[in-house]
C-alpha cells in the first residue's frame, strides 16, 4: 500500500464493459517520510469516492482487485482510502482540512 494525492482524473467513453461506471483517478505518489509528492502519477479506479486534492492510499497489482467493488475486473491500481490523518514518530504530516 501507498499513499498519494489525487491530481486528476480519465474519462475514457470507450472501455472493457467491466470498467463501465467506474471512475479514474490520476494520483501521484506521496514519500511517506517527507509527505512531498514523488514519482510519476498512476491511473487508478476509485472505490471510495475520492477527490481531487485529497489524499489516498492505493494498492496494487492483485491486491488492488480485492476490493468488492474490483472482484474480477482488469484493475491493476485501486484506491482503497480516503485518509484523515498521517502521525509519523509522534509527529503528525497531515490532517485533512475541515478535521
Amino acid at each position: 500500500m501507498i499513499l498519494g494525492r489525487v491530481r486528476g482524473n480519465v474519462v475514457s467513453t470507450m472501455k472493457s464493459d467491466k470498467l463501465h461506471g467506474y471512475t479514474l483517478l490520476v494520483v501521484v505518489p506521496i514519500d511517506i517520510d517527507t509527505f512531498e509528492e514523488r514519482g510519476a502519477p498512476v491511473v487508478s479506479v476509485d472505490t471510495v469516492g475520492a477527490g481531487e486534492g485529497e489524499v489516498v492510499m492505493l494498492v496494487s497489482g492483485s491486491s488492488a482487485r480485492q476490493t468488492e467493488a474490483t472482484t474480477n475486473r482488469p484493475v491493476d491500481n485501486a484506491v482503497i482510502a480516503v485518509i484523515d490523518s498521517v502521525d509519523l514518530g509522534g509527529k503528525r504530516l497531515y490532517e485533512k482540512s475541515g478535521m
